[in-house]
């Protein structure tokens, strides 16, 4: 699953993603992204992709605006098509990119919990696959929102998430099929990153509470 990332879009990460900046803050950056937050991302928009601020947990269209009381921040691939939070997302070609450095996931220790950044090697940018939603309230207000669809994990991966789940994850480069392509084509990118591409190691617990945020976080610990 994915449950906190770190978040950085500036000009460089727009050039990288070819997305033009639209109704989002400029430079953003936040080291300790949580779920109900608004995040920018990237989708198709007027034959371009733009970059958007959107609430992460999906509210569905037919939810009238309002959360629902289960989690719908991560989307399994395995229903996409059939889970009735997703499907429509899915059938009208929703799909965007969220722009990441990295994410965290926890691995079972002997006095609590060890949080790890999970990222490409290197620490290059890359993109989280999603869905996104716009519900609109009784009063008209229209709440847009995204959802981060999850596969089964790498084995790198599943040594530190014991439930065998990551997020879908591209390179910059290859976002195309997913943003511009056919149903058939997106679908097929869904797949775990290769684990030989990755990289992970301990960070401080402080990022355990979302109210924790700086770059401090993302770095390595003994």
């Amino acid at each position: 699953m994915c449950g906190r990332f770190v978040s950085k879009v500036d000009a460089a990460m727009a050039r990288a993603f070819d997305m033009t900046p639209r109704h989002m803050p400029r430079g953003f950056v936040r080291y300790n992204v949580a779920p109900t937050q608004s995040v920018p991302v990237v989708r198709r928009a007027d034959g371009q992709r733009v970059g958007d601020s959107l609430r992460w947990g999906l509210v569905p269209e037919w939810a009238h605006g309002q959360p629902t009381q289960y989690s719908t921040i991560n989307a399994r691939v395995e229903t996409i098509t059939t889970a009735a939070t997703y499907r429509g997302p899915w059938r009208k070609g929703q799909r965007c990119i969220i722009p990441a450095v990295g994410y965290y996931e926890w691995q079972p220790a002997a006095g609590g919990k060890q949080p790890y950044l999970l990222r490409r090697a290197g620490g290059e940018a890359f993109g989280l696959c999603g869905l996104w939603e716009a519900s609109t309230a009784a009063d008209g207000t229209v709440l847009e929102s995204f959802t981060v669809v999850t596969v089964p994990a790498n084995p790198m991966v599943a040594e530190i998430h014991t439930k065998g789940r990551m997020p879908a994850m591209l390179t910059p480069e290859d976002c195309g099929a997913w943003l511009e392509g056919a149903t058939d084509e997106a679908r097929a990118v869904l797949a775990p990153f290769p684990a030989e591409l990755m990289d992970a190691y301990p960070v401080s617990k402080r990022v355990n509470s979302p109210a924790n945020d700086g770059p401090e976080l993302i770095e390595r610990i003994a």
